[in-house]
């Protein structure tokens, strides 16, 4: 079984890309959205939203990274994957699932499900436009408002000649309340010629073999599982290989093996991100991270009423020589 990071907007960027692939057990990775509206965007405004391709195309930890364009006009979707693919990318994927209302009024995202035809269109003006080196992937929800769209929309990713689909297993209406519909992810993949990736619900190597087993996917693609266990795809490919007979840690990573990753999440946030907003970044982790450890709903209660980043800075330091508690 592979894994892949999924993409978060707003949160899960280069920085935390960096710190959660660098634990293990992650094969490869899809940026946030790249928004395309009218123009040809500047190759800065590609390296500012995904820097690694100053690298390669790949995490400090080597992991490949392949940036997602969103936008509804065929042709300039086109344009400006022709010039991302000049940056060389480790592929391009193509944005038909975000369900923000912004992006969505603005017929971006998962709206687009809708119009299986447009889709298409979108998919293959991006696939001519590009070399056949470069692969070029979709994400797609299973639908808008209801999920009556989702085997159209694939068949056409397909026959426009995607390399992969990424299917979430939620409409865009259902937003990210469980259950995730792993069963329709099924059907596609019986509908199409092209491997499908599963996405959603995924919190536990529990949860991965089921979705695994319900599916038919030999792929998965996790978000808020791992940014709220870093040691999920490890513990994930541990079990895979602990089933093949070879050794793994199977239990993933502990407490004290997350603290060092903040501690580097908290420097780089400190060199890129303003004053303001460094605490906000750091407590919008350990939110996540308290629905797995529970000594990051500790840190996140000395933590939630301060938006000093000088607070932040001792609370690390405290937790470097185990002290645990903060001066105020």
């Amino acid at each position: 079984m592979k894994l892949l990071l999924a993409p978060m907007e707003g949160l899960l960027d280069f920085t935390l890309r960096d710190i959660l692939t660098r634990v293990g057990g992650v094969d490869g990775c899809v940026s946030e959205f790249i928004r395309i509206t009218d123009q040809l965007l500047p190759p800065r405004v590609f390296t500012r939203v995904v820097p690694e391709l100053r690298n390669g195309s790949r995490t400090p930890a080597g992991v490949p990274v392949r940036p997602q364009l969103l936008g509804s006009d065929p042709a300039c979707m086109a344009d400006n994957a022709a010039l991302l693919a000049s940056l060389n990318p480790a592929g391009i994927d193509l944005n038909f699932g975000c369900p923000a209302k912004t992006v969505n009024r603005h017929r971006g995202g998962a709206v687009l499900l809708d119009e299986p035809e447009l889709v298409g269109r979108i998919v293959s003006a991006v696939r001519r436009a590009v070399p056949a080196s470069v692969p070029v992937s979709a994400k797609m929800r299973l639908g808008n408002r209801c999920d009556g769209p989702a085997l159209d929309c694939a068949r056409a990713i397909d026959e426009a000649g995607a390399d992969a689909l990424v299917v979430h297993a939620r409409t865009r209406v259902q937003g990210y309340r469980p259950p995730a519909h792993w069963e329709r992810v099924a059907e596609v993949r019986q509908a199409v010629r092209l491997p499908v990736i599963a996405n959603g619900e995924i919190w536990s190597v529990q949860d991965a073999h089921r979705c695994r087993d319900v599916t038919g996917c030999d792929t998965l693609m996790i978000g808020r599982g791992l940014v709220q266990d870093p040691g999920l795809a490890l513990a994930i490919a541990a079990a895979d290989a602990a089933a093949r007979g070879e050794a793994g840690r199977a239990d993933g990573i502990l407490w004290d093996d997350v603290l060092p990753l903040i501690d580097d999440f908290w420097r780089q946030i400190a060199t890129r991100v303003e004053p303001r907003h460094r605490s906000g970044r750091l407590k919008q982790w350990l939110n996540y991270l308290r629905g797995h450890f529970p000594e990051a709903q500790q840190a996140f209660d000395q933590l939630r009423l301060s938006n000093d980043p000088a607070v932040a800075t001792r609370w690390l330091a405290a937790q470097r020589t185990g002290d645990r508690v903060i001066a105020r």
